[in-house]
């Protein structure tokens, strides 16, 4: 009570945010009650008749639409951890590295600004400039150059998702990287030249090993959130290349739980990938502790 009375300024801070939580993170857990229910909304939770594990049938019944969804989102995981997730790191060494100020707050600019924009203007702008009949084709239709055609072809469709995530949101993640750098002591660098120490040398040296518990301690985040891959970024591209190319266990949940009324099996499949997502953050820090790093929570 002393140290509650001592910090009452800060817990009053935190309190809003605090309540914020348990209103909109902690007691919605209560229901996945559904999951094990065979759920009806005009029935509710308290009357809908409980069926067991009957709505997880799709983790062993071999599902074709569900399996499909699985395979669409762990291909997607792997190419965002690998491709997505080190972007802003090389963004903040390339933005750090400029002498001038004035041109790294403007790039910086730049880059923050796609951030701010919706996935509906995002995938707008996109369908403007490379779709059948955005400016890059109507470019080599004037200059009597065949087409190219990537919106809406399934074979791209992943890479399309991809270069997408990554002029969105690589700016705004670079914020994180620029300021550890910022805090990376400077006589470091000075002391590493003047014994002789090259710029690669001294990135090498100094600035990722200050940067790697800040770079585990997000990829550890990252992948407790790594199946959930864009369900709006989506949803909203799905129609032209169809569900065998774009489905993914969110869409698959929206398509079957509020546009098919399966409302069971779809809190069953968001059940489980969250329990995975759990297991990921968990043995990803367990790794962390073996190399010597803090990760999300200490031993």
């Amino acid at each position: 009570m002393r140290r509650l009375s001592r910090d009452k300024l800060l817990v009053g801070i935190g309190l809003p945010g605090a309540i914020v939580i348990i209103l909109f993170h902690y007691l919605p857990l209560l229901g996945n009650v559904i999951a094990f229910q065979d759920y009806q909304p005009y029935l509710g939770i308290t009357e809908a008749p409980f069926v067991g594990l009957t709505n997880f049938s799709f983790l062993w019944d071999g599902n074709p639409a569900f399996l499909n969804a699985l395979v669409n989102t762990l291909i997607l995981t792997v190419i965002q951890t690998v491709l997505v997730f080190p972007v802003p790191l090389f963004l903040a060494l390339l933005l750090n590295s400029l002498a001038g100020e004035k041109l790294k707050r403007l790039l910086q600019s730049i880059l923050y600004l796609p951030h701010f924009l919706s996935w509906v203007i995002v995938v707008a702008l996109f369908q403007q400039m490379l779709g059948n009949a955005g400016m890059l084709n109507t470019f080599l239709i004037n200059h009597g150059l065949p087409q190219i055609h990537i919106i809406g072809v399934p074979d791209l469709f992943k890479g399309l998702l991809t270069t997408q995530a990554i002029w969105k949101d690589a700016g705004w993640g670079t914020i994180i990287f620029l300021a550890a750098l910022s805090q990376v002591d400077q006589q470091l660098y000075e002391a590493a030249a003047v014994d002789g120490a090259g710029p690669w040398r001294r990135l090498w040296h100094i600035t990722l090993p200050s940067l790697k518990g800040l770079f585990i301690l997000l990829l550890i985040l990252r992948l407790g959130n790594s199946l959930s891959v864009g369900f709006e970024q989506i949803i909203l591209q799905q129609g032209p290349v169809g569900l065998e190319a774009s489905e993914v266990l969110d869409t698959w949940v929206y398509n079957n739980g509020i546009i098919g009324g399966n409302w069971g099996m779809s809190a069953a499949a968001g059940l489980v990938k969250s329990v995975i997502g759990i297991l990921l953050v968990i043995g990803a820090n367990k790794l962390a502790h073996v190399f010597g790093e803090r990760g999300v929570y200490e031993k």
